[in-house]
């Protein structure tokens, strides 16, 4: 179980919200809108009302201990500003804003703050930013033999070329989602932080996948 923070109980907010509650872990929901609780129709959390950028709120949110943070508010500086004081105040290590203007992506990136356009937004991919080690799988075939996954680069392999990311006849990188950008023309690219990495993996490629980034994040 983890301790998350999600900012905003819009539409996103709010299945995100629910999701990681039913999933078992602890979640804290703030909005400075009361009505907005009422999304909530399944779920187990706190709920807080307030600014996500407001001190005595993040002290009730226990954003000191907290393991992801998503900013998901409608408006892009609020959640610029929210997941900056996360990342640089309470040390959050996953943090993830969503912005509305893609043109700034870029500028957030070198920030250093995962950021998704709206146009591009899931649940699933936040939590993929949120919880790295998340295990789950986006696509099987008919057979159960070929899966599609999406799985974040740690920090400690950035740098390294796509290639060493393919492992034998079981792992290979298809494509490549950076600053909320997808593409799949990869060749003689390098991965940098924060970067979500597409792989066509078989049955027993889950588990080499799993190794190979575990290894280079230790």
């Amino acid at each position: 179980m983890v301790h998350i923070v999600v900012v905003g109980c819009g539409r996103v907010g709010s299945e995100l919200a629910m999701q990681l509650s039913e999933e078992g872990h602890s979640v804290v929901i703030v909005d400075k809108n009361r009505d907005a609780f009422r999304r909530l129709t399944r779920f187990h959390g706190k709920t807080l009302l307030g600014s996500g950028f407001d001190r005595d709120i993040l002290f009730q949110a226990e954003a000191s201990q907290a393991d992801a943070l998503a900013a998901v508010t409608s408006g892009d500086n609020t959640n610029i500003l929210c997941a900056r004081i996360a990342r640089d105040n309470y040390h959050i290590k996953n943090v993830v804003a969503r912005i509305y203007d893609p043109q700034r992506a870029d500028i957030y990136m070198k920030l250093g703050i995962p950021t998704v356009a709206t146009s591009l937004w899931t649940t699933q991919q936040v939590k993929r930013w949120m919880m790295p080690s998340d295990e789950s799988i986006e696509w099987t075939d008919g057979a159960s033999t070929l899966h599609l996954v999406e799985r974040i680069v740690p920090d400690e392999m950035a740098g390294r070329p796509l290639t060493n990311f393919n492992i034998g006849d079981n792992v290979r990188v298809v494509g490549l989602i950076r600053g909320g950008q997808g593409r799949v023309n990869i060749e003689g690219m390098f991965a940098q932080e924060d970067d979500m990495l597409e792989f066509i993996v078989t049955h027993q490629g889950l588990d080499e996948l799993k190794a190979l980034l575990e290894g280079g994040a230790r």
